[in-house]
């Protein structure tokens, strides 16, 4: 059984609490979404705040998620569960209705009707978007009394917690309920996915012939029928924050991704298909190389081929010309073009779970410049051949999934078991499934076990904190040491963190942890990011062990909570900006008016006086707080403006870190923004000096002259830079698509405090040439800095070795008398590198004038 799972009695109380604290959704007609505030983009971290939201048993932890379906993941009920979701008011604008598919708001009422007349129709809220629409869950499966759903959760459980066993059971074999999972409108513009959904909802729940009743006798299939409800009506592939919630997964920064994150783990799908649009020829995976290294990928490729072309033969006879043909990009593709390397897709997330993903994309595009230009005829002649693409595929992927139902459950027994007993990766023979061969071969070799220290060889402790719950949230099992232990020949401190790679999804703890692998020389291009390694970006301090752990360890459902004020009354208090939380922690304190300095060595001081509120925050945020050395406080700190032209994932981590943020662009500007309001200027995306007219320009200019500080990123930001006359430096681009996890050095300057050993770079820039008052803040590591991801040598010959100990991030104070920091890496991007946003921190409160 397993090691590391939270007591049930624990996890029931947390669910009746999280029911009784207001989780409840009206089921009445509500008033449409209000617009997020800074709270939508806060980060579930640690302290008083990370335990409200506490993470617990995966099988039981969706409850949360589901924001008020009164109801828990151990399916303490049957089925049918009916739900009476709430119905919102018409929306005419709802980009959906003029390709004649479904908007969001008609969705609801014909899930309530379907549940009225179907016993086999189960409707739950999975979640709620970023303006708060409903994410809806629909289950199809026969009827099932309490006391046989409690059997399938059984048995689901049994597959992960004990494969062993569950392999010798053959009332399992014989009886469990194959789960599918069916993902729809990820992307917001790639609407057909929900209205393919919607009709095998309807056929399943409906039709009376033999064939339908044993599928549902024998198979749960799930439905998240709009996984971006706020996309689906704005007609954007973004949800309502700016990010592409296709790209969260593994770091889980937005709601909708968290839901399906729970969704997953709940329900342990053998196979799951998402369906996107639009790439001309219907698309259907599996992917090309690189593949994901921590894969099973023997158990995955067989059934993920086979599927593949059952699906393309179900849409070739549609009788469409433009169905008439498929691609399959392992058998199509060149290597590169098309890749499963990360795990920030959902199909390839799911992957660590247990299940066979897909990605589909139906064929003919409707979105963008098409939704605006073509006739309304052609836009719903191109829409019904795109959603007769994604019933097809649906029903193809369901179909294979009951001809195939017992190998699906032993194999996904299968990969769990290798994961309990720590087998090596499988060697995969050339011609495997047709095609296969060496260019297909990733692999990796697991360590014994990951340890998290704590105490004082631990970096940052709420750091610590957070990728403890995030492991945990994600399903990965973690220990936390009763007593002192050795590993490896290391002493660590009661309190640690040990993830024993003796788990089922060890793939998962892996991809999460592992440094990745530097893929430069395997693949021409990549599709999208290639390194991501939270133990190197996250700030916390993570070791690897290839000795078994030995000693008692306690199942984590939550870390503990690391926030103290450790100095005695009447002591001024100091705090280390390390990390994120720290950031979050000071800005909390000057909201409030507390008189807070800032120390050369980067610390920052707060009176004794403020104790109380000092106390408060420590324990909100998980920070500590010391005794302040005597000495100079340095200058006082004010919280500052910043006038913000970045990107939505940066705008989301600037507010994160509890900084007064207001967007500026180009456009903002010629419009009239007050610049006169900001204390900084932070450039990285949509805002060009050239560009500017000149009463803009002006203003600009005059903001600069009068000590208004400026943070850039980027090759946007090196551009403002120049043309604005700022900092005398040249600045070298490497790739454009180059991106990945870099080595970097500490070097001199006012913000050189609080970064880490490791940053993230996309279309990564270095620094040369630096005149006269330029400090190298940030230096690439010697040699080859790239450790994780794809970083190929650009026309020029330029690779990673060019910017080798060359400045990766600088500062200065310009002519005009304006304090400067460019950075050259990508330090909030997408929520991975929160190691370093302390750094960014220290960059603007330093060219803030503090």
């Amino acid at each position: 059984m397993s090691r590391f799972r939270p007591a049930r009695a624990v996890v029931l109380a947390l669910v009746a609490l999280l029911t009784l604290s207001g989780a409840m959704l009206p089921t009445a007609a509500a008033a449409p979404p209000v617009p997020p505030d800074t709270a939508t983009h806060r980060e579930q971290g640690n302290g008083a705040e990370r335990n409200r939201v506490a993470a617990t048993d995966p099988a039981k932890r969706a409850l949360a998620a589901r924001a008020g379906a009164n109801r828990d993941w151990g399916d303490q009920e049957g089925y049918p569960r009916r739900t009476e979701l709430r119905e919102y008011p018409a929306d005419p604008s709802d980009k959906a209705i003029k390709l004649g598919l479904v908007p969001y708001h008609e969705l609801a009422p014909q899930l309530n009707e379907l549940q009225a007349r179907s016993d086999r129709v189960s409707v739950e809220v999975a979640g709620t978007s970023t303006l708060g629409r409903d994410l809806y869950l629909v289950t199809v499966t026969a009827p099932e009394r309490p006391a046989e759903t409690r059997r399938q959760h059984r048995w689901r459980e049994l597959i992960e917690d004990d494969p062993r066993a569950a392999a010798r059971d053959r009332a399992l074999a014989r009886n469990y309920k194959a789960p599918v999972w069916i993902n729809a409108n990820i992307h917001g513009d790639e609407w057909e996915g929900t209205d393919g959904a919607m009709r095998v909802i309807e056929q399943l729940a409906t039709a009376q012939d033999q064939a339908t009743r044993q599928l549902l006798d024998n198979t749960r299939i799930y439905f998240t029928v709009t996984n971006n409800p706020d996309g689906r009506v704005a007609g954007t592939r973004a949800n309502a924050a700016g990010f592409d919630v296709n790209r969260d997964h593994i770091t889980s920064t937005q709601p909708e991704s968290r839901a399906v994150r729970d969704v997953v783990i709940g329900t342990q799908p053998l196979v799951m298909l998402d369906e996107h649009g639009y790439t001309g020829t219907t698309l259907i995976e599996p992917a090309t190389p690189p593949h994901g290294q921590n894969y099973e990928y023997d158990l995955y490729i067989k059934h993920a081929y086979a599927n593949a072309l059952g699906m393309e033969k179900a849409v070739g006879e549609l009788g469409h010309p433009e169905t008439n043909t498929a691609n399959i990009p392992f058998r199509d593709f060149e290597p590169g073009e098309w890749d499963d390397w990360p795990p920030i897709f959902t199909p390839m997330y799911s992957m660590y779970h247990g299940a066979v993903g897909h990605t589909i994309e139906v064929p003919l595009r409707v979105n963008r410049a098409q939704y605006d230009q073509l006739p309304v005829e052609e836009l719903r002649r191109r829409s019904r051949i795109n959603t007769d693409v994604a019933e097809a595929t649906i029903r193809a992927g369901i179909d294979y999934t009951l001809s195939n139902r017992r190998e699906l459950i032993a194999d996904q027994i299968e990969q769990f078991r290798r994961g309990w007993a720590g087998e090596p990766a499988r060697e995969i023979a050339d011609g495997f499934v047709p095609g296969f061969g060496q260019e297909d071969r990733y692999s990796v070799e697991f360590p014994r076990a990951y340890v998290i220290p704590s105490g004082q060889d631990q970096r940052s402790a709420p750091a610590a904190a957070r990728l403890v719950d995030h492991l945990v949230a994600n399903d990965v099992r973690v220990g936390r040491a009763e007593r002192a232990f050795r590993l490896d020949g290391e002493d660590y401190p009661a309190g640690s963190y040990v993830v024993d790679m003796h788990q089922p999804k060890r793939g998962l703890a892996n991809v999460i942890l592992d440094e990745g692998a530097d893929i430069s020389a395997d693949v021409p291009r990549m599709y999208d990011i290639s390194g991501w390694s939270l133990s190197l970006l996250w700030g916390a301090t993570v070791n690897t062990a290839e000795q078994a752990p030995k000693g008692r360890f306690t199942p984590v459902q939550v870390a503990e909570p690391t926030g103290a004020v450790v100095a005695p009354p009447g002591a001024d208090l100091a705090l280390r900006l390390v990390d994120g939380k720290d950031v979050q922690a000071l800005n909390a304190l000057l909201a409030q008016g507390i008189s807070v300095h800032r120390q050369e060595d980067g610390n920052v001081v707060v009176p004794a006086s403020a104790r109380e509120a000092v106390a408060a925050v420590a324990e909100r945020f998980g920070v500590e707080f010391t005794r302040a050395a005597s000495g100079d406080r340095g200058p006082m700190l004010h919280r500052p403006v910043i006038a913000a032209a970045v990107a939505p994932d940066e705008l989301a981590v600037l507010r994160e870190l509890g900084f007064e943020v207001r967007p500026v662009s180009t456009t903002a500007l010629n419009d009239g923004f007050d610049l006169s309001r900001a204390d900084l200027l932070y450039v990285s995306s949509g805002l060009s000096y050239s560009r500017l007219d000149p009463e803009a320009r002006a203003a600009v200019d005059a903001f600069l002259a009068d000590g208004g500080g400026v943070v850039t990123r980027g090759t946007t930001g090196a551009t403002f830079n120049d043309e604005a006359g700022l900092l005398d430096v040249r600045a070298v681009n490497g790739r454009r698509d180059a991106n990945g996890v870099v080595t970097v050095a500490r070097g001199e300057g006012p913000v050189a405090t609080g970064t880490g050993g490791h940053a993230f770079v996309y279309s990564p820039i270095w620094f040369t040439d630096l005149g006269a008052g330029v400090s190298a803040e940030q230096l690439y590591g010697e040699g080859n800095p790239l450790i994780a991801g794809h970083w190929a040598k650009d026309a020029e010959g330029r690779g990673p070795e060019q910017a080798a100990e060359s400045a990766a991030v600088v500062s200065g104070m310009a002519e005009r008398g304006t304090r400067t920091v460019l950075f050259g890496t990508e330090p909030l991007f997408r929520g991975h590198p929160k190691g370093s946003y302390a750094q960014v921190a220290s960059a603007v409160l330093w060219a803030a004038g503090g």
